[in-house]
């Protein structure tokens, strides 16, 4: 058992490298669907998986200066505090059936979700680009409020799903900050957020027992060979095209994970 995991590390770890964000979406589901892992524990070992992944890809984009820290402390603003609630909720939910069930309700919507946001993905950009001046001039007034919201709804979903941070997260600032964000900009900005909001949801599985350190270790150890083969792989392939693919698998598992 712990090859087949180490070998969902190295796949994860692949599609990470080869798109920058959304596979990380299939770790948890993974984990549940394939491996049997119950829905808590593998959110709760794939946030530490998660945190550690993006610390290493959060200390090369700092160390270049892409992260934009100013939106980076409105979006751990609204997230933080949103992950704590989320979890105070979760450890006060009594029955195990009914915390499982909305686990997995919750992982499949947010990757039906992550997966029209990567098919969306050129779309929200050009069609944000295109607002009028008085449009414009309205979302930059509003921008910071706006932010911390997008900030408490990636705090819910990624507490409850460990999923949502990449994708979803990707798009939202995509959506707010057009012309601010260039593309490693924007990467940057979404993996250095991520830190602290998975450390923090985490933390609160962690003390709710969800977390699993050894398949965490066995992950690990399969996910760092095979992000550095998806990256060498990434520019040889078409990033349309992976991300097509990667949101039809996303579609479908998502879709099957609702339908049970």
């Amino acid at each position: 058992m712990d090859l087949v995991h180490g070998l969902s590390g190295l796949l994860v770890g692949t599609l990470v490298g080869l798109t920058g964000v959304g596979g990380g979406s299939l770790m948890a589901p993974i984990l549940i669907m394939l491996l049997g892992v119950s829905p808590a524990t593998a959110v709760g070992t794939d946030l530490w998986f998660a945190a550690i992944t993006k610390m290493a890809g959060g200390a090369v984009h700092q160390s270049v200066g892409q992260p934009d820290w100013t939106v980076v402390k409105r979006l751990a603003i609204g997230s933080v505090p949103a992950s704590i609630l989320t979890s105070i909720i979760l450890f006060e939910i009594d029955s195990g059936q009914i915390k499982h069930g909305l686990i997995i309700t919750a992982l499949g919507t947010i990757l039906l979700l992550t997966a029209a946001a990567m098919f969306s993905w050129s779309r929200v950009q050009k069609a944000v680009l295109n607002l009028g001046p008085r449009r414009t001039a309205l979302c930059r007034r509003h921008q910071p409020a706006l932010t911390v919201f997008c900030g408490i709804l990636l705090g819910v979903t990624v507490t409850l799903t460990s999923i949502g941070a990449g994708a979803l997260g990707a798009v939202m600032l995509m959506a707010l900050y057009p012309l601010r964000m260039s593309g490693s900009r924007l990467v940057g900005t979404d993996i250095v957020h991520a830190i602290p909001l998975t450390i923090v949801a985490g933390m609160g599985h962690f003390i709710m027992g969800n977390v699993d350190f050894g398949l965490l270790g066995m992950l690990l150890v399969g996910s760092i060979p095979g992000i550095i083969i998806g990256s060498l792989l990434a520019a040889r392939m078409p990033p349309v095209l992976l991300r097509s693919i990667l949101a039809l698998v996303l579609g479908a598992t998502g879709f099957k994970m609702i339908m049970g």
